[in-house]
């Protein structure tokens, strides 16, 4: 594989792509990396500020570069956004970062798609342990999720396209699943609210409902892995999407934020299950008192019935795909992911507490 590489990571000051730069600001073959972002991270690599919905910025940005991961995206789970606004981004700014690949001649193109871009579906269909073959029909559930979907396909279309140079673009997909790691703030959220409800974890989902998280370390590493291996079997890895994966075990969310809270607050419990019905009439009252407020003041949503539906719903993939094609292997154990995140999450609590004491 050729040496002295240029890689552009598209939101690489984000969960994911700040995690990519750091593994790629590592590796020999990696001359220099690029970030393409809104806001400027904590990571200092040449950094380009820029707005992916903007095609001129977005091809002044991929000049002179070898490999494209896009990892840029408007993550919206709870549907803050206009629909227009997610599709703007994450649509068309793939559609921006495709065309500025194929003009500029960039060989080849990552991209961070997500498992939502698959389901589940508005008929809440589970799906159980499947791989990247499996087909799974259906309008999807989040408009987040239909986004990602409309995206994903763009870039796989574009594989095997011919580019200015007459050579052809090389594309893959990563889905990632539910991810956790440092920096992840509905963990905290979970946290100050089980430390408000005398240190136990209320929880939504029910025993019927399976679905799997990945730490991002992992899932930012696979990127990588995949990234360098398209460039050495662009005839195994184009056109191809693969699902995260990890050793975090298969665990029901309340579980894992017990094991993850309990290593530096061993107070927090598991509390008692929030019965579907009660959350409905919650986000209903809660929806109904934000509609009211909307002209003088607009209340953040704390829960959506989407999320509710989605979080009932068994979702999961269970594949290796990603070792066949490429090799690749968790670069954190559990044990590590979980003393990372632990950390994080201990010292931000401590922070905001000496925050709040000094204010």
């Amino acid at each position: 594989m050729a040496k002295d590489l240029v890689y552009l990571v598209t939101g690489g000051s984000g969960f994911i792509g700040e995690h990519i730069v750091t593994f790629l600001s590592r590796e020999e073959y990696v001359k220099e990396v690029k970030i393409f972002d809104m806001n400027e991270g904590s990571t200092i690599i040449t950094f380009i500020k820029g707005d992916i919905t903007d095609y001129k910025q977005v091809l002044e940005a991929v000049k002179s570069v070898h490999v494209v991961i896009h990892s840029a995206a408007l993550v919206d789970f709870m549907d803050e956004h206009p629909f227009k606004k997610l599709e703007a981004i994450n649509v068309g700014g793939t559609e921006n970062v495709i065309k500025a690949c194929l003009a500029s001649d960039v060989p080849y193109l990552m991209y961070t798609s997500s498992i939502a871009a698959v389901g589940p579906n508005t008929n809440l269909d589970p799906m159980v342990g499947v791989t990247e073959d499996t087909i799974y029909n259906g309008e999807n559930l989040l408009n987040y999720g239909k986004t990602k979907a409309q995206a994903e396909k763009l870039v796989l279309l574009a594989n095997g396209q011919q580019m200015s140079n007459g050579n052809k673009l090389t594309t893959c997909v990563i889905r990632p699943s539910g991810i956790y790691g440092e920096k992840t703030q509905s963990f905290l959220k979970n946290y100050r609210s089980a430390k408000s409800q005398n240190n136990r974890i209320n929880y939504v989902d029910s025993d019927d409902a399976k679905q799997k998280l990945d730490y991002v370390g992992n899932v930012a590493w696979m990127h990588v892995l995949a990234a360098r291996h398209m460039q050495l079997n662009p005839g195994v890895l184009g056109g191809q999407a693969y699902y995260s994966y990890d050793d975090t075990p298969f665990l029901y969310r309340r579980e894992l934020l017990h094991d993850l809270f309990t290593e530096f607050d061993p107070d927090i419990q598991i509390g008692s299950h929030i019965p579907y019905w009660k959350m409905w009439v919650m986000i209903s009252l809660y929806s109904l008192i934000s509609s009211f407020l909307k002209p003088f003041w607009k209340l953040k949503p704390f829960f959506t019935v989407q999320i509710l539906k989605l979080v009932s719903t068994t979702f999961y993939p269970d594949t290796d795909k990603a070792f066949r094609h490429f090799g690749y292997k968790p670069f954190y154990s559990w044990v590590e992911s979980k003393q990372r995140t632990c950390q994080w999450l201990k010292q931000t609590t401590e922070d905001m507490r000496k925050t709040k004491k000094n204010s």
